[in-house]
């Protein structure tokens, strides 16, 4: 039978993912836990294991603190993956909505401001600055607006944007 994993290897395998889990868990003393399996499609000779992030998802949605912990990695790490401009989006998306510490909240801003910086400006990065938003964007922007690419008209389009939440956050 042929399988297509895709989950690849490394850090954002199924069972890399599920240690971590296990892990978070434990420090969190987290005695409600989920069962991360990913989602599994077989067709005449061949089986499809997507990604088990989606099961991450679904667990930030429902308030496991373990599940957020491994999404705000997700957000840090930047992997690259079969459905991996999607996955980010989503666990940015479920992440707006979820339960964040503040160490979190300065992991999540720093990774995405570091974004700006270096001119990265992939598909997700929308669902990150609605992200950004919610969180806020703290005494880091004004550095970070420094720092960018003036000339880059995506990362600049990104700056308005924050310039107007900075407004916001100093009026409010």
């Amino acid at each position: 039978m042929e399988v297509r994993d895709y989950n690849g290897s490394g850090e954002w395998s199924v069972d890399a993912v599920r240690q971590r889990y296990e892990i978070h868990c434990r420090k969190s003393d987290q005695t409600a836990t989920r069962t991360l399996k990913p989602r599994e499609h077989v067709e005449g000779q061949v089986r499809w294991i997507y990604p088990v992030v989606d099961e991450v998802i679904e667990g930030i949605k429902s308030g496991d603190a373990a599940c957020v912990e491994l999404g705000v990695e997700f957000v840090e790490s930047g992997h690259k993956q079969s459905f991996g401009r999607i996955l980010h989006a989503n666990v940015a998306r479920a992440l707006r909505r979820a339960s964040l510490s503040p160490g979190q909240v300065d992991r999540l801003r720093t990774r995405i401001m570091n974004m700006r910086v270096d001119g990265e400006v992939p598909h997700e990065y929308h669902e990150y600055a609605k992200l950004l938003r919610r969180i806020g964007l703290g005494a880091l922007w004004a550095n970070v607006r420094q720092a960018i690419d003036a000339d880059n008209p995506y990362v600049m389009r990104y700056a308005r944007y924050f310039d107007g939440c900075a407004s916001a956050e100093k009026a409010g």
